[in-house]
């Protein structure tokens, strides 16, 4: 005890010396609560997201145990770059601490790995495609890199062997090879003792108590911030990992952005991979190597300071540059939203009393129609329509236009030629619907709107052209037919106060058809009466001049009557309920339907059965 605690302090006790202690601190809440996690924890790609899960919401203060995990990992790597610093402008890497700073280095490596192996463990889908990406950096290391790369993925594809691989090196490897070094590193710098730029500022004392103390508040202020993140924040767990799907929203953890926006720069990019992530990364650990080497002037002494702070100015930089580039993305703003979205409906649909499935949670996201129905807009709908003026997943739609110039080129016979070559691109701009927004589709606002406005809801018609840049004769059909003037000439109708009521009868009665969530009841008072007006065309003021049924055949729900024959409008039967929507989707050219007027595909051989079930069920809001 008396050689642990009575260590000599030249120059008193500092806080500027508290960081090698907080990090020993922040270590040790690693390995303890590492140990409770592992306790549930089950390394396989149908338990791992699974155990997580059972961890985060069901284990006892597990949600407590994880966040500590989480946070203090990420304090670590703050806490390693001030250490780092601190041990620099010091000067305590010169002789004879050089071992004990290579030493360091070693350790600043293995934390490193640490994260990144940690990262894979829940077998989310943000963990997964961001891991991934540093297998392929693995992959561009000089000579040995494929090797390397199977190595760590446990074979030639990424998947089950690499996250047992990863929870081997993260659980066991590495930890024990960073507990052999730290203890080396402890013992040697008790040997060197503390470096003291000026030990005759304050008299010298011993570790105890005052640097005790010190050391003591800045692991409290440690774990006060570790707290605070896990209570206020938490450990993110996005949906599991489902190699089938995109997913833009991946990014490495923030102290990996510097060197993931570093790997987004054009002239890198164009470099090549290793490049970008093997040699420059290694040149910069290269002169941090140096440092003990360059010190031993005053010159070096004064390069080594200025190369460090450039350095850590420049990561600092470069992490600000990637969140605000991420900041402005339309595109990954809305994945990230989609992310988020799946993250919070995969808890929903596990905390069913059926729970997870033996196949792994992550055939509730399949199964899914919140979940898939937007994907499966997004992939089959989007090229033409809009859901709420986007892809269904929150994603603009935009192109980007071809800059398109004749240069000359030089043949092989020697001679110059003109030739068409792209050299640019425009900036991105939205590109135009051809077909109606569909995020209301179904509801009263959409069916009063296409009574009153018809022309004006199916307005993105007017986009389709010709080959002349005409209107197009389909949208010409369609938006020039007879449900266009009956509803132009019966406009005015509307905007009589004394048909205001009636207009909203009407639009209760056809909502109730689909019987969707939040629709009137087919034979509540105003769908009754909406009923009336569709057969007969009576209202309070004015008349129509032709009936619904004379257009549209209508089977009320419940009710063997059949209101008109099949006419020159679409069955509204079940209208815009999933029967009706299933029907429509396999076959909008059906007599039944838009007959010839019909300029939309048919998917019914282009989804299958659950796809096409899955984008009803989403469309009607039948998920819950």
């Amino acid at each position: 005890m008396h050689e642990a605690l009575y260590e000599n302090i030249p120059g008193g006790a500092r806080w500027r010396y508290v960081w090698g202690s907080t990090l020993v601190f922040t270590f040790t809440i690693q390995v303890i609560t590492g140990l409770f996690l592992w306790t549930a924890y089950s390394p396989s790609t149908t338990t791992a997201w699974e155990s997580v899960y059972y961890i985060q919401h069901h284990m006892q203060y597990g949600w407590l145990v994880r966040g500590l995990h989480h946070f203090s990992a990420q304090a670590m790597t703050v806490l390693l770059a001030l250490h780092l610093m601190q041990v620099v402008i010091d000067g305590a890497y010169k002789a004879p601490r050089e071992i004990n700073f290579w030493l360091g280095l070693i350790l600043m490596q293995i934390v490193l790995g640490l994260g990144l192996t940690g990262y894979l463990l829940p077998w989310d889908q943000k963990g997964y495609y961001a891991t991934q990406v540093s297998t392929e950096i693995m992959g561009a290391t000089p000579v040995v890199g494929p090797q390397l790369q199977n190595l760590a993925q446990g074979g030639s594809q990424y998947g089950h062997h690499t996250l047992t691989r990863f929870f081997a090196m993260h659980a066991g490897v590495l930890p024990a090879t960073l507990i052999a070094f730290l203890a080396l590193h402890i013992a040697v710098f008790r040997r060197h003792g503390i470096t003291v730029t000026n030990p005759d500022r304050a008299p010298a004392t011993a570790f105890w108590p005052d640097q005790v103390l010190k050391d003591g508040i800045a692991c409290l202020a440690v774990l006060a911030t570790v707290l605070a993140l896990t209570i206020f924040k938490g450990a993110e767990l996005s949906a599991p990992a489902d190699p089938s799907e995109a997913y833009s929203a991946a990014r490495p953890e923030w102290y990996f952005l510097f060197l993931f926006q570093f790997l987004r720069f054009g002239w890198v990019e164009h470099q090549g991979l290793a490049f970008g992530a093997i040699y420059v990364p290694g040149a910069l650990m290269a002169v941090l190597v140096a440092m003990p080497i360059l010190g031993r002037w005053r010159a070096g002494h004064a390069f080594n300071v200025a190369f460090l702070m450039l350095m850590m100015l420049g990561i600092v930089g470069l992490t600000a540059l990637a969140l605000k580039n991420d900041s402005e993305d339309p595109d990954f703003l809305a994945a990230v939203h989609q992310a988020h979205e799946d993250s919070v409906r995969v808890v929903e649909l596990a905390a069913r009393p059926e729970g997870i499935p033996l196949e792994g949670a992550v055939s509730l996201m399949r199964s899914d129609p919140k979940s898939q129905g937007p994907r499966l807009f997004a992939r089959n709908c989007a090229p033409c329509h809009r859901y709420d003026g986007h892809d269904g997943t929150g994603r603009k739609i935009t192109r980007k236009d071809a800059i398109v110039e004749e240069v000359i080129e030089r043949q092989k016979d020697g001679t110059d030629k003109k030739v068409k070559k792209i050299v640019g691109y425009k900036p991105p701009v939205e590109e135009l619907a051809t077909a109606t927004d569909l995020g209301n589709f179904g509801s009263s606002e959409w069916i009063k709107a296409v009574i009153t406005n018809f022309k004006g809801t199916f307005s993105a018609l007017e986009n389709v052209k010709d080959k002349e840049g005409k209107l197009a004769e389909s949208s010409k059909r369609f938006l020039e037919g007879d449900m266009s003037g009956w509803s132009a000439s019966h406009a005015q109708l509307w905007r009589v106060k004394e048909n205001e009521q009636a207009l909203s009868d009407l639009v209760a009665f056809l909502h109730s058809q689909g019987r969707r969530k939040g629709a009137p009841g087919i034979s509540d008072d105003a769908s009754k009466r909406g009923r009336q007006i569709f057969e007969t065309g009576k209202i309070p003021v004015g008349a129509f001049e032709t009936n619904c049924i004379d257009c549209h055949s209508l089977q009320p729900i419940d009710e063997d009557k059949l209101l008109g024959e099949v006419g020159s409008g679409p069955t509204l039967t079940n209208y815009a309920g999933k029967n009706w929507l299933r029907e429509f989707l396999q076959n909008p050219g059906h007599e039944k339907f838009y007959g010839s007027k019909n300029a939309m595909p048919a998917f019914g051989e282009r989804l299958t059965e659950k796809e096409l079930d899955l984008l009803v069920r989403w469309m009607v809001g039948d998920y819950e």
